[in-house]
């Protein structure tokens, strides 16, 4: 887990391997009339330099320009940079991410960010270009500034040798859900790469977003993708198989990963390598039947591996373990994708009835973030689920008429 904790964990921005990348062609960069081009002033070097770029001009809207003072890079990748950076006109901190653009293709971390909006995904402000003195082009994505990772949360009490308070634990995990019922349900997006790093926490609202979309995708049934995606702690069997069309329960065994994670105060599944983290899967839930691995890929015939016993959940958590943890770790982390459950199912299970109680606040007293005003992500949703999902207290707050709370 070697990576800078302070921003969104980075990936490498290539231009895109699965075969929708084509989608994303269909004109160059350049012509974007939504960006404007601008220079970095000074040398290219980042910090303390200053970017501006022009805004606004469309819909007859006057145009003005807007720079942004950055003050320090939170976090590197092979691709370029993530900075927080100080808007000089506003005074607004953002996070700007510069990835290295070519020209031949669009972005589609961008395409996906644009469709976002909703509470536990890290909004998008703007986007513009910028070149440097070697006529490099660069995309800057400014985003919503979120101070803190899951990953340096878990540290500090790692270091403190404590484990996380479980009112945390079943706040964070609840809004990770949130955020993949939203991107799962409502815009198809698959994330790929849900983990500690690219979870951010507000230390005082204690809101989680959803962030890095490097590597996210809109899966498309009987189409292929790659399978070497996903940081490996958090990678599901079925892309260790070597599995092509999977589907966006990819993310939900990466959240199975992470609850375990804030449980135990480590990585569940801490493989050394791709066959190593087979094993380290197997120990804990046995050896994959052959229908099983035939649920992840059915390609899949080399079947070479020790019969090893699944080993009990209750025992893998320690004692003192609420049993409607243990049963929600159990039902995320299954071999096959099918039988996960969806990030809208994992919402309304026991473990976060706590959440849902009238009186529910914060260590600290002060209110939870909000965790009930569910969007387009509960459309189609049984009013049984919906009933689960959102409380009585909250409808009859809200003024909502059951069984139509959506939009609130």
């Amino acid at each position: 887990m070697a990576s800078n904790p302070l921003g969104p964990q980075l990936q490498q921005q290539q231009p895109p391997a699965d075969n929708d990348s084509l989608k994303l062609r269909r004109s160059d960069m350049d012509s974007d009339k939504e960006m404007s081009a601008s220079v970095i002033e000074g040398n290219d070097q980042v910090t303390g330099h200053i970017i501006s770029t022009t805004i606004g001009g469309k819909n007859g809207e006057p145009k003005q320009t807007i720079s942004y003072m950055a003050e320090r890079v939170v976090g590197t990748g092979s691709f370029g940079i993530v900075f927080q950076a100080k808007c000089l006109e506003t005074g607004e901190t953002v996070a700007i991410k510069k990835v290295l653009q070519d020209r031949r293709y669009k972005n589609r971390e961008l395409q996906l960010m644009r469709l976002m909006d909703h509470p536990n995904v890290v909004s998008l402000k703007h986007c513009f270009f910028s070149t440097t003195s070697k006529d490099e082009l660069f995309l800057n994505l400014v985003m919503e500034y979120v101070p803190e990772t899951m990953y340096r949360v878990l540290k500090h009490y790692n270091s403190m040798n404590q484990r996380m308070p479980l009112i945390y634990v079943k706040l964070y995990t609840y809004q990770i859900f949130r955020g993949l019922a939203y991107i799962h349900a409502v815009q198809g997006v698959c994330h790929r790469d849900v983990k500690p790093q690219n979870l951010l926490v507000d230390p005082l609202t204690h809101q989680v977003k959803l962030c890095d979309f490097g590597s996210a995708k809109v899966l498309v049934k009987g189409e292929v993708n790659i399978s070497y995606i996903c940081s490996r702690y958090y990678r599901a069997p079925e892309l260790i198989f070597g599995a092509t069309e999977y589907t966006t329960s990819i993310d939900i065994w990466s959240a199975g990963c992470v609850l375990a994670e804030l449980l135990l105060g480590q990585p569940l599944f801490p493989g050394e390598n791709a066959v190593d983290q087979l094993v380290e899967i197997i120990k804990v839930l046995g050896t994959p039947t052959r229908e099983e691995i035939r649920c992840m890929n059915p390609n899949y015939t080399d079947f070479r591996f020790p019969q090893i016993k699944a080993h009990p959940w209750h025992k893998v958590f320690h004692k003192r373990m609420p049993p409607e943890a243990i049963d929600l770790a159990s039902r995320l982390l299954q071999y096959s994708p099918s039988l996960r459950c969806t990030a809208l199912e994992a919402l309304a299970h026991p473990f976060f009835d706590e959440l849902r109680e009238p009186n529910a606040r914060l260590p600290n007293c002060r209110p939870l973030p909000p965790l009930f005003n569910f969007k387009q992500e509960v459309d189609g949703a049984s009013p049984e689920l919906i009933n689960r999902l959102i409380p009585e207290h909250v409808r009859r707050q809200m003024g909502l008429g059951f069984p139509h709370p959506a939009g609130t």
